[in-house]
């Protein structure tokens, strides 16, 4: 029966935008290796709540592109790209999340002897999550697109969850043109944020829709 799937989904995307959430209002700050070493437990943890995250979102999305599949198929488009973007941020929370605290917890005892590797071997890891963060943000963008686009097609779930979507869109249009960083704790905080809205949003329509069917 649909209605269950539409309603088992929509929790998820629910709990996924939480767990989202609660994610980046913990998520700590980067700095020295010091630093880092410091606070790895909390970035480990934090970090591992994002990957235990992503499963349950893409559950989710797997229901929304099944509420609202349209004619020209939009929204399996949608879950493809998603999952790309949702790879990506596995990615960028396995690296710079798990191992590297890590790797640089092994010479925590040596440090002094080992600085200018170490500190080259955090710079090349901070240098492969940019991409990965931008993979995600633009992935997130396209696929926020593609299924506002097919709710306005499918005229499933009201209109303004499309305008919505279009809305962050064009936040992130802007930002890329002003030269908004996205990639630093804050900026990457209210982007994410800003999808969190969404998908909880979609989720509690998802829901919602399972009791109408």
């Amino acid at each position: 029966m649909k209605h269950h799937m539409y309603k088992s989904t929509g929790s998820a995307l629910i709990l996924g935008a939480l767990l989202i959430i609660v994610t980046m209002v913990l998520h700590p700050s980067g700095g020295t290796i010091e630093y880092i070493l410091k606070i790895s437990r909390s970035i480990q943890n934090t970090h591992a709540l994002a990957i235990f995250s992503l499963p349950i979102l893409l559950f989710g999305f797997y229901g929304l592109t099944n509420a609202l599949m349209d004619t020209y198929r939009l929204s399996i488009l949608a879950l493809i790209v998603i999952t790309f973007g949702l790879i990506a941020a596995m990615f960028a929370a396995l690296f710079n999340g798990l191992t590297l605290p890590y790797f640089l917890s092994k010479y925590a005892d040596n440090l002094d002897q080992n600085i200018e590797t170490l500190n080259m071997i955090k710079n090349y890891g901070f240098a492969i999550n940019i991409p990965l963060d931008y993979i995600f943000i633009v992935a997130c963008c396209f696929a926020i697109l593609l299924y506002s686009i097919a709710n306005i097609l499918a005229q499933k779930h009201p209109k303004w969850i499309s305008y919505l979507g279009v809305f962050i869109i064009t936040f992130s249009i802007i930002g890329a043109f002003t030269d908004f960083i996205f990639t630093n704790l804050v900026g990457f905080r209210i982007f994410t944020f800003s999808i969190a809205a969404w998908v909880l949003s979609n989720g509690i329509l998802l829901v919602k829709y399972s009791s109408r069917k």
